[in-house]
């Protein structure tokens, strides 16, 4: 039975992080015009996910109370972290702060191409690995479909791909893992509807958005500018 709260947050990570490997791995292509480096990207992606999975298929056999508990922590350290990187995205995107999202890439197109997409995998992993006890076909489901989102739009957007502006989306999904940290604590304890994650959503996601945006400086304008 699909879970769509679940299949949506492993989908959203997944995109997340996938979106950003897929643009270094578009980068890398650019500067060496070698295909190469779409298989090492994925390959990298492959060698984390396939263990990730296999290890959340078996923490279901571990008591309830103790994997919400630990999901629970899991998504509070990596949507905490979210926010974070939210708050950096919108600083970019005001024009406030250089962005250097990843170091220079110089030992080589498939060396590079790996780390990229196993570091970026292992993050959304993080996430995932908490997810599965509470869903594991709606997890795995939505890795699913968060690749194939992330393979449709390389292919339709190509280099443009790098230019997606992703602070409201860092937005929607730490607010998402921030969401579920909560309520699986809550959850550990007593019983709770899942009716309240809706409004918990909605307070997380406006906290959230406040966070980020409050006290953006205006960027300093010249002379001529301000005449």
């Amino acid at each position: 039975m699909l879970t769509l709260p679940i299949f949506l947050a492993a989908m959203g990570i997944t995109v997340l992080e996938m979106s950003e490997a897929a643009a270094v791995g578009m980068t890398i292509y650019a500067s060496s015009r070698q295909r190469l480096a779409y298989v090492a990207v994925s390959a990298g992606a492959l060698v984390v996910f396939i263990p990730a999975a296999l290890i959340g298929k078996y923490l279901n056999l571990l008591p309830i109370v103790y994997v919400r508990l630990v999901s629970a922590t899991l998504l509070l350290y990596f949507g905490l972290r979210l926010v974070r990187s939210a708050r950096r995205s919108v600083l970019f995107q005001a024009g406030i702060r250089g962005g250097s999202k990843h170091e220079e890439l110089e030992k080589g197109v498939l060396s590079a191409g790996f780390a990229v997409g196993s570091i970026e995998a292992f993050e959304a992993s993080i996430v995932l690995i908490a997810l599965y006890p509470n869903g594991y076909t709606s997890t795995l489901l939505g890795l699913f479909a968060g690749i194939a989102v992330v393979a449709a739009a390389a292919v339709a957007l190509h280099s443009q791909v790098r230019k997606v502006k992703q602070a409201i989306m860092k937005i929607a999904v730490s607010s998402i893992l921030l969401t579920f940290s909560l309520f699986w604590y809550f959850e550990a304890a007593f019983p709770i509807n899942d009716l309240y994650l809706v409004p918990m959503f909605a307070v997380f996601f406006a906290g959230v958005y406040y966070i980020t945006h409050r006290n953006i400086p205006e960027p300093h304008q010249t002379p001529s500018e301000q005449s």
